[in-house]
């Protein structure tokens, strides 16, 4: 095939499957001369070929595998591709294009938690993200409030931008094959990204909240050391999992207007 091995500590498990490459890639919905697009973990670039097939203005591959960088050096040139080696955790999305972009890859399993939470602190320039990642992760990433895997992401990520699951990946396509089956997500920016509240403020109670799923919020914030006539609120009945983002974000309000 390529002659790239998988590695177990990088969690590389490289897909095999043209047709489910192509869906993926399909998947992004920004194409043009002026988009920019961000491949993460590309190995082999099973991705990146179809990628090439489209008219992206730069296509951007960040890469942490030495063997898979020499690989793509030696065997993908074109004018539009940069390669970076590093790790995307570490990278500034900033130095790597002044413009809007969207990101796409085969994600790691052990860090794509690690992954969307970077992708957060740049989201006023990641419009769109295309991704395949672990099932179980993509279900609680696109889960809506009362659902028990219902968690800090799924708020998070649901504050900013609309998800959606696309389809399921069995371990068959893959080598090697992983434990657990896949699923290809998309993440496309809401229009407005700046939440009326404290963004602070609204980030430290869903954690505090999800860190005590059981407990309702009265009891789950008390670290906050919110007066208790405040928490005499309706809302203060519920647990994390119960609240929608609008229903955070009134909450982080009422706690702001509070302490201010």
């Amino acid at each position: 095939m390529h002659g790239v091995r998988a590695k177990k500590f990088l969690g590389q498990h490289f897909l095999k499957d043209q047709d489910i490459a192509n869906k993926i890639v399909e998947a992004l919905s920004l194409e043009g001369e002026d988009e920019t697009i961000i491949e993460i973990g590309p190995g082999p670039g099973v991705l990146t070929n179809f990628l090439l097939q489209k008219t992206y203005k730069e296509i951007v591959l960040i890469e942490i595998d030495r063997e898979s960088i020499a690989w793509l050096r030696k065997n993908i040139d074109a004018k539009n591709i940069t390669i970076v080696e590093g790790d995307f955790l570490k990278i500034n999305i900033e130095d790597l294009s002044k413009s809007d972009l969207s990101i796409i890859g085969n994600f790691p399993y052990n860090i794509s938690s690690q992954i969307f939470f970077k992708i957060l602190e740049q989201k006023s320039k990641v419009m769109e993200v295309v991704c395949m990642l672990q099932k179980e992760v993509a279900e609680r990433i696109c889960a809506s409030h009362g659902n028990k895997i219902y968690g800090i992401l799924s708020v998070l990520i649901g504050a900013y931008y609309h998800t959606e699951m696309l389809f399921n990946v069995p371990p068959n396509v893959f080598i090697p094959p992983p434990k657990v089956d896949s699923a290809v997500i998309r993440l496309k920016r809401k229009e407005n990204i700046s939440l009326d509240c404290d963004e602070k403020l609204f980030k430290k109670i869903i954690k505090q909240g999800f860190q005590n799923r059981r407990k309702t919020l009265r009891n789950a914030l008390k670290p906050i050391l919110l007066p208790v006539e405040l928490t005499q609120d309706k809302i203060f009945d519920l647990r994390a999992e119960q609240l929608s983002v609008e229903d955070y974000i009134y909450l982080t309000q009422k706690i702001q207007k509070w302490k201010n």
